[in-house]
Parts: structure tokens; C-alpha cells; sequence
């Protein structure tokens, strides 16, 4: 799997972009706030419709314009897609696939798969519960066309079950229709603790080795799912808190309260742990995630390293930088030092000035 080349027109800070990306490793070198978490951006939307670090399209279209568009020409298994997706700042997103409009997101399940790595998820760890849960759900959604669904259908019955709640205290007497929706966020809610707990005990079997060898055998890391409600007390969790969420005019119970806690020899790092710790689990839990993707979809995702190299010490960007040769990359950084430029091999170099692209080999 490979994305050959991105367009892309009044997105974020670009007017007009056409580059052509290589099979291997890809660089985009700049100073900050110049455009290259863009173009990580918009690849990462036109494969799930949905942007890494912003919920609402209109934000993603250059100041002044109605219009966004993005295509990226993708081959996988001797396949070819071209991918439009046009955003609105009136309407909701268009989605076409070699020129056809689907009406699903869930329609360009299978055709790519990202690892998406950030300085940010070296904070997984240490930061809430909901950057957890946010790393469950990104992955899931490219990996589970079900998940995705019972994800989006749970958010909704969440939604409107928290409006009734709302209302409640102006109408007591719609109170028992709560149950209506509680039916049915159990049986929506239970669909994704299930899947989470599976995904999470398939990573653990990689993730294991993984962090051994990077912590030079020191340490064993294991992934512990923390459900908020098992599936079996759901029901009665949900009607030991109905009076406490009509008072709180919000529901308190269910997957969207989950967390996820790293231990180390029986240590919860989150609490516990060193920063040292603390980040090396997070690096392997990417790479762990690297394995498990090629393991479910029998391909290679592509990695997006959204400048965080220059995060990692030398021993931790060696090791990453040693997983990923078999792989579509696209990086970006500020500048390339003698680490990016002696230590790997390099396919296409790109300078990214003001939302200008330059290829520099």
C-alpha cells in the first residue's frame, strides 16, 4: 500500500499543491508553522474522513475560501484509487472514489491504513483517559468497518439520551422513556467494550518483545483494558445512576468513560512511572500498533511521523527508525541534521516554506 501523489486546493495554508511522494521514506523539512502537519493532515483525512486534530471541516479550509479539496492517488495490491474529498464550509464533506460519490464513510474501509505518531502520543500515557480512548477508536476505525458503525451509531444514541436528560428537569414526566434509550445504548456500547478488549489483547502479544528490547530486557509492559462498566452490570449500572444523571444532566457510565492503564512488574506507570518509562511505552505501543496493522489487513500501513524524532533520544530514534524500512513513511521535521541525513536512507527530500513545496532531489 502507497499513496503515489497528493493534491490539494485551499486546504489549511495552500492555495494550489501537487506532489508526488516515493514508495520509501519521504521527508518534509521546514520551520514551524509552515504547512508540513498539513500534508500529514489531509493524507490522514483522505483515508478516513477524518482530520487527527480538528472536528470540523470548516476549520481545515484556507481563510476566505467556501471550498476545500483533496485527491491522493493510492495503489494497493496492484490496484489503483483515486480519492477526492471535497470539503464545504455549508455543507457536510463530499467523498468520491475514482470518481464515484459514496454515501458512508465507512466505504473507504480497506483501501489505506495509517500509524499515525506524534509528540503528542508520547503523552498517552501521562495525559487523560480520553487521549486513550482516542487511540482505541482511531485505530479501530480503520481496522473494523463494525466498529466504526457501532461507534458512530453509540455517540448518537449518547447524544440524544444526554439532550433527554436535559430535558428532564423541565419535564419529570419523560423520565421513563430513558429506558428506551438505554436499550439501546447497551446493546451499541457493549459491541465496542467487546472489540476493545479484543484489539487490546492482541497488542499486548506484540507489544510484550517490543518493549522488552527497548528497555534492554529490563522491563515487561503489559496493556490492561479498564472497562467502565462490564457488559454484564451495564444494565443495572445505568439504573443505579439514572437519578444521579438526570441531576448531572449527563450520562456516567459506558465506553465512553473507558481508560486503558500501562503496567510495568505490576506498576501503574501512568501514576507511577518515569517520564524515561512512561515514553518508551508509548513508542512501543506505536510499533506495537505498526506489527498488529500489518498482522489484521496482511499489508503494510503507512507511517506518519508528525515531527517527532527530535522528541526521541538516539537510542529511541534508532530503534524506530530500524522498524520502519519496509514501509511507506512520510516525516516531517525542521531541519535536516546529520541524524535524518547519515542514519537512514532517504528517498525524496521536500522543503516546505509558507505553503510552498520544493523537492529537493
Amino acid at each position: 500500500m502507497i499513496i503515489r501523489s497528493l493534491e490539494l486546493k485551499n486546504f489549511r495554508n495552500y492555495d494550489d499543491l501537487n506532489i508526488e511522494f516515493d514508495s520509501g521514506t519521504n521527508i518534509l523539512y521546514g520551520d514551524n508553522a509552515q504547512g508540513k502537519t498539513n500534508i500529514l493532515e489531509a493524507i490522514y483525512l483522505s483515508g478516513t474522513t477524518k482530520s487527527h486534530r480538528s472536528s470540523v471541516d470548516k476549520e481545515m479550509i484556507k481563510f476566505l475560501n467556501d471550498e476545500s479539496h483533496i485527491r491522493v492517488n493510492v495503489l494497493r495490491n496492484d490496484i489503483k484509487y483515486k480519492i477526492d474529498i471535497h470539503l464545504k464550509k455549508s455543507r457536510s464533506k463530499g467523498i468520491a472514489i475514482n470518481g464515484l460519490p459514496i454515501k458512508k464513510a465507512s466505504d473507504l474501509f480497506g483501501i489505506l491504513n495509517f500509524v499515525f505518531f506524534s509528540p503528542e502520543d508520547l503523552n498517552i500515557i501521562k495525559d487523560g483517559p480520553s487521549q486513550r480512548r482516542r487511540f482505541l477508536n482511531m485505530e479501530l476505525c480503520q481496522l473494523n468497518r463494525i466498529y466504526m458503525q457501532n461507534l458512530t451509531d453509540y455517540n448518537k444514541i449518547l447524544k440524544q439520551r444526554n439532550s433527554l436528560l436535559k430535558d428532564i428537569a423541565f419535564r419529570p414526566d419523560l423520565t421513563d422513556t430513558l429506558d428506551i434509550w438505554d436499550m439501546q445504548l447497551i446493546n451499541y456500547g457493549s459491541r465496542i467494550i467487546s472489540e476493545r478488549r479484543k484489539f487490546i489483547e492482541k497488542l499486548n502479544v506484540i507489544i510484550k518483545n517490543i518493549h522488552k528490547k527497548l528497555s534492554g530486557d529490563r522491563e515487561d509492559l503489559e496493556l490492561i483494558y479498564q472497562p467502565d462498566v462490564n457488559i454484564d452490570d451495564y444494565e443495572n449500572a445505568l439504573e443505579k445512576n439514572k437519578n444521579g444523571d438526570i441531576y448531572r444532566k449527563t450520562t456516567s457510565v459506558g465506553p465512553h468513560k473507558d481508560d486503558m492503564i500501562f503496567n510495568i512488574g505490576g506498576v501503574d506507570i501512568r501514576k507511577f512511572g518515569s517520564q524515561g518509562q512512561q515514553r518508551t511505552s508509548a513508542l512501543s505501543l506505536k510499533l506495537a500498533e505498526i506489527e498488529l496493522v500489518k498482522e489484521i489487513i496482511h499489508d503494510t500501513p503507512i507511517l506518519l511521523l508528525d515531527d517527532v524524532l527530535s522528541e526521541l533520544d538516539s537510542k529511541r530514534q534508532n530503534y524506530l527508525l530500524n522498524s520502519i524500512h519496509d514501509i511507506q513513511t512520510i516525516i516531517s521535521c525542521t531541519g535536516l541534521d546529520d541524524f535524518v541525513k547519515n542514519r537512514f536512507n532517504i528517498n525524496k527530500i521536500f522543503q516546505v516554506v509558507e505553503g510552498t513545496v520544493t523537492n529537493e532531489n
